[in-house]
């Protein structure tokens, strides 16, 4: 067996069993709650220099399929489980997961006591941290993780968007997804998505409604992603601190006065609030995971959500006269999502193309769509 030594910032040294990539790593370590998905999560490019812990304790079981990535490629830094699955058993797997990693890069370590290293993070908060499958010492891994400046104030954005922009849907479309059809809807809506390392699902949920996407990278100014003529502009999640991006800011304050329909989800929530003048904080161990409870403000109903961010806004520096908080969790009281009360702008901190609940957030694309009809009808 080969031996796989991890490493947090605080001396603690777990050693378990490699797989994935020959390879070091440093990274943010945090824990997932989701009870499947692992492929999805892997690729998501919100995790961008973070390493996932999984509390859910097989994984494996269903390989690496073709269909499910959210990326091109795995996003996290590392993998941290408690027991790697020995066979695959799924129909559409395509390899399994200790290949996929190898393939990409990832180092992972299995064979923790996972319960354990989760309870040590839920009480101390994120760690930064650093991984070897390679041999390399506690001691250097050590001052690995001391060295490496974290992500606080970091734009992690350049290393996840696209470079240039392009149409979605491709081939593949939004083949996977019944169609959204809320009466009315304006099938023939054209939409501008920033991409902060943006979620294929999002996209595939953006075609459902019938529009037209087209994608374009972070730092497009605002005058070229409105020189397309959007019937609305959508701001994706990705990673880091949303402190570290003023130039995002900038540009969506930009979006904001010219009053085309907006809808941000996560990262692309935060940087709408800073453009309100808000500030953002970090959570002790942020949310990761499939089962958070959020409750809709105005009706409250309460939906189980997905979510993965470290940061959030702070409510307190909104204006009331000029937004409604929408959307609360009940897990810790943090802002979930608000919108603007007059101006076609609306924001949640969870995913609602993903599917926990299973289906409880799906309704806010609708909103999204509605918000651009009323504006079309208006015009």
């Amino acid at each position: 067996m080969e031996i796989a030594t991890l490493v947090l910032q605080d001396g603690m040294v777990l050693h378990g069993r490699a797989f994935g990539a020959q390879a070091d790593a440093v990274f943010e370590l945090v824990f997932n709650t989701s009870m499947s998905g692992y492929q999805e999560i892997l690729s998501d490019p919100s995790y961008r220099g973070q390493g996932v812990l999984f509390t859910t304790p097989h994984i494996g079981n269903v390989g690496i399929n073709l269909e499910d990535d959210e990326s091109a490629r795995p996003q996290v830094s590392a993998l941290v489980i408690n027991h790697l699955s020995p066979q695959v058993s799924n129909w559409r797997a395509a390899l399994p997961l200790a290949d996929w990693l190898a393939q990409h890069g990832v180092p992972a370590i299995a064979d923790l006591d996972t319960r354990w290293l989760t309870r040590r993070l839920r009480d101390g908060g994120t760690q930064k941290a650093a991984l070897s499958t390679r041999g390399t010492s506690p001691e250097k891994l050590l001052q690995m993780a001391a060295d490496w400046p974290g992500l606080d104030g970091r734009d992690v954005v350049r290393e996840v968007t696209c470079n240039v922009a392009y149409d979605w849907p491709g081939d593949e479309g939004s083949a996977r997804l019944p169609p959204l059809d809320p009466p009315g809807s304006n099938h023939n809506a054209h939409i501008v998505a920033y991409d902060f390392g943006i979620k294929e699902n999002i996209l595939r949920h953006l075609a459902a409604g019938g529009a037209r996407v087209t994608v374009v990278p972070a730092a497009t100014p605002a005058r070229e992603a409105l020189a397309y003529h959007p019937d609305g502009v959508f701001l994706s999640n990705g990673p880091g601190d949303p402190a570290g991006l003023p130039y995002l800011v900038e540009i969506v304050r930009d979006l904001l006065d010219s009053g085309v329909p907006l809808f941000g989800i996560c990262l692309g929530h935060q940087v709408i609030g800073r453009a309100l003048g808000a500030g953002t904080r970090r959570l002790a161990f942020g949310h990761h995971g499939g089962n958070h409870p959020v409750q809709h403000l105005p009706s409250g109903k309460v939906l189980i959500t997905a979510q993965n961010h470290n940061y959030c806004v702070v409510p307190d520096d909104l204006d009331p006269a000029e937004v409604e908080i929408t959307y609360k969790s009940l897990n810790d009281g943090s802002l979930e999502g608000f919108r603007l009360k007059r101006q076609p702008v609306l924001s949640v901190q969870f995913h609602p193309e993903a599917a926990p609940g299973p289906h409880d957030a799906h309704g806010i694309f609708r909103e999204f769509f509605q918000m651009i009809d009323q504006e079309v009808c208006h015009a």
